[in-house]
């Protein structure tokens, strides 16, 4: 998995995004980071972009059985 992290206007964001399927990129999570200390990423979201991984593995593999 990767991350972007950007700042606009004095706000946080963070993108994180797999590429590990060949030809395509499975964008799991995209928010705006509210914590004003850490730079940490909430166990929530942590917990969150797992899932949305897990399930982008088995889409990908239901389209490759296609």
């Amino acid at each position: 998995m990767l991350e972007i992290a950007d700042e606009y206007s004095g706000d946080a964001y963070r993108v994180v995004y797999t590429v590990i399927f060949a030809g395509v990129v499975y964008v799991l999570h995209a928010f705006k980071k509210k914590s004003l200390q850490g730079i940490a990423t909430p166990k929530q979201h942590i917990d969150m972009i797992k899932k949305r991984l897990k399930d982008a593995v088995d889409i990908h593999a239901e389209r490759k059985d296609a």
